[in-house]
């Protein structure tokens, strides 16, 4: 891992920031803002949340459950830096790149262990490497009763409700999406691991590149910005085609649903009449609803069984 790791030691001080709070607290974390644009799944962050628990979180907005999803983990775990007066949370911005360092700290539980040295690096071209040189323990055998245990990526997006029982409260709800778990067991002293991110719609600035990129999304270009017409993608329009084919049909059923409804229920008697009677369901299936403020509400936030981090936190304005 000598070529991955950044020796912050031999960096100009001016350039290196100790951050006095995270070295000495527990649980606690703290903004740092980029000199760059870092694009972290298609998007361009300028400004990320570093924590003492051996992650950096990407979200907008600090809540109290970072380590459920959007962040960056070299390795998460039950970190407490005020446990040492060894122990330090670094970071450097070279125009280029982010270094996180988390240096000499050690488990709060089992600090007995001896401390941890890593880093985390983000780089403007959307790379990102993790870097360790002293892990004193399989990292897989760390507890995660107390503080979740991850070492990978995690993104989400955020949805906000109006709560109607309480004026001026909003809902804000974190859908993870996708998730990036390495191996535990691979962490080691003197161990790397390179993430390179994978081409996105939102990398191509013009239209020809976007419209005709051979990548596994289906890009569209609109240029309405400029006052041109907005440009598809040969690929989406036998899609609107069949979109309209199916709108037909369906609504050719319905009307003919209607029609046939209307002719037995003024015709019970008569042949088709019957023989719709006669097949009825013996019973309709039923819906229950929670009425809040007078108005039925149903929501399905998740599947279950799909492994993913939902949560809600409630925000106040």
């Amino acid at each position: 891992s000598k070529g991955f790791w950044v020796d912050i030691d031999q960096m100009d001080k001016d350039k290196v920031k100790v951050h006095g709070i995270l070295s000495n607290t527990h649980r606690q974390a703290a903004r740092v803002n980029l000199s760059f644009d870092f694009p972290f799944y298609g998007h361009n962050l300028r400004e990320v949340t570093v924590a003492t628990g051996g992650f950096i979180y990407t979200g907008d907005v600090v809540h109290r459950m970072l380590t459920a999803t959007q962040y960056i983990a070299p390795l998460m775990a039950n970190f407490d830096p005020s446990v040492s007066r060894n122990s330090t949370v670094i970071y450097t911005d070279n125009g280029t790149a982010l270094v996180v360092q988390w240096d000499h700290v050690r488990l709060q539980d089992l600090d007995h262990l001896g401390s941890f040295t890593f880093q985390a690096s983000l780089h403007r071209d959307g790379r990102i490497l993790f870097a360790y040189r002293e892990v004193p323990m399989d990292v897989s055998q760390i507890s995660s009763v107390n503080h979740p245990v991850k070492v990978g990526l995690s993104d989400a997006f955020v949805v906000l409700d109006h709560v109607q029982q309480i004026p001026n409260v909003r809902r804000r709800t974190i859908y993870e999406y996708h998730r990036v778990e390495l191996v535990k067991t691979k962490i080691s002293n003197s161990t790397a691991v390179e993430i390179t991110p994978l081409p996105t719609c939102l990398q191509f600035t013009d239209c020809s590149s976007c419209i005709s990129t051979q990548i596994s999304f289906n890009c569209t270009w609109s240029a309405r910005a400029d006052g041109a017409a907005p440009r598809v993608s040969p690929g989406t329009r036998p899609l609107h085609t069949g979109l309209i084919l199916a709108v037909v049909v369906v609504m050719v059923v319905l009307v003919a649903g209607l029609v046939l409804s209307l002719y037995v229920y003024h015709h019970p008697t008569s042949t088709t009449g019957l023989f719709f009677i006669e097949r009825r369901p013996r019973r309709w299936p039923a819906m229950k609803f929670y009425r809040r403020s007078g108005r039925p509400a149903y929501a399905e936030v998740e599947p279950t069984g799909l492994g993913k981090d939902v949560f809600m936190d409630p925000d106040q304005f």
